[in-house]
């Protein structure tokens, strides 16, 4: 795919009446901006690891307990088959309950549907299901970006001039196809409380349409954050959903709740923050969402 050859924001058509704009007719439904991602992109990103050092970004399964948005807690038991093995059952496994990708068929922007044009789910998950990207796999140059403040629950949003004066002062320049990471200190603050209950707030990226103006241009193939959502909660109605803008409208898909803590400090010793990063979506036909499972190599 040319890159340079697609259009700037401000020039995709609008979707319906609902303030944003859409890539739907200049990206292949399956990948979206994934497909920003070239084999150049993945072998120049494999050049950077210099050290080898693996940092993984997944936090455990079961690390929020009971998890986010009364979603299911994992139930793991052992089943001894035989004299002498042991097999793992997982029940009730919401692949969000923790480190997470989401999925082009995980948010429909409302009668105008998913990324693929499609209104009814069951033939989103075929068209856009996980397992299109689990047998692509996830590959490039990432880009931690970091935003940590001392109270990462205080709703605030993060701008694209934010981002810009994060990259400017970490002196690392953002390319076409980069896989985007934004630490904003919210996960490891969480859990690092005895009693989190309650806590509905996060920083996070301004859901406005500023934000995915910045993103596409920027040709990122995938933005991904400690927090939530990506997007700051509670947010502004005004400004709509981020998630909307992203998934449905533009076919970028996000990544949330990641663990950036020991990447960020290693980043920071070593005054570099691209790395090669790599993601193996659970091969799951139709699903529309997974674990992260995801790692930086530096």
């Amino acid at each position: 795919m040319n890159r340079n050859g697609l259009p700037r924001y401000r020039d995709l058509p609008a979707l319906g009446g609902l303030g944003m704009r859409h890539a739907r007719d200049v990206l292949p439904p399956t990948l979206g901006t994934l497909s920003f991602i070239t084999p150049s992109d993945v072998a120049a990103a494999v050049a950077t690891a210099e050290l080898g050092e693996t940092v993984p970004v997944n936090l455990p399964v079961d690390a929020f307990q009971p998890p986010l948005f009364d979603r299911a807690l994992l139930a793991h038991r052992i089943v001894e088959v035989g004299r002498n093995e042991a097999e793992d059952v997982l029940d009730a496994f919401n692949p969000q309950a923790s480190s997470q990708l989401d999925g082009l068929a995980h948010v429909r922007a409302r009668e105008l549907g998913y990324f693929d044009g499609s209104t009814d789910l069951e033939t989103a998950r075929q068209g856009l299901g996980m397992h299109h990207w689990a047998q692509r796999g996830l590959a490039g140059r990432g880009v931690l970006l970091d935003l940590a403040v001392p109270d990462p629950f205080d709703g605030s949003g993060i701008e694209p001039s934010d981002l810009l004066a994060a990259a400017e002062a970490q002196r690392v320049a953002l390319r076409p196809g980069d896989i985007l990471l934004v630490r904003t200190g919210w996960a490891a603050e969480f859990l690092r409380r005895a009693d989190p209950r309650g806590v509905s707030a996060w920083r996070g990226l301004s859901a406005g349409e500023d934000t995915a103006e910045f993103l596409w241009d920027q040709r990122i193939a995938l933005v991904g954050a400690d927090n939530p959502a990506v997007e700051n909660s509670p947010g502004d109605v005004a400004l709509g959903s981020l998630h909307r803008r992203l998934l449905p409208g533009l076919g970028m898909p996000l990544m949330e709740l990641l663990d950036l803590e020991r990447l960020a400090a290693r980043c920071a010793e070593i005054q570099r923050w691209t790395f090669f990063f790599v993601a193996v979506p659970l091969h799951v036909r139709g699903a529309v969402s997974s674990t992260a499972n995801a790692m930086a190599i530096l």
